[in-house]
């Protein structure tokens, strides 16, 4: 499972972004966040997520923190 860097969240609407370790960004919606099961997110919080699709922009369904 690929991991990253909370770069921005939207607590309200539940959408963000985060760096992985590729420096790529990916952003998530609600659904990934809502699948999480978390509360909250803070910017710089290490994650783990998983993708789903291939090509140019796979999305995020999950996440999971790596450290609090």
């Amino acid at each position: 499972m690929p991991q990253g860097t909370i770069k921005d969240f939207d607590p309200a609407s539940g959408t963000g972004t985060l760096v992985d370790d590729g420096l790529l960004e990916r952003s998530f919606d609600r659904e990934a966040f809502a699948a999480s099961g978390l509360q909250e997110l803070r910017i710089g919080q290490r994650v783990r997520y998983e993708l789903e699709g291939n090509g140019d922009e796979p999305r995020v369904t999950q996440l999971n923190i790596v450290s609090l």
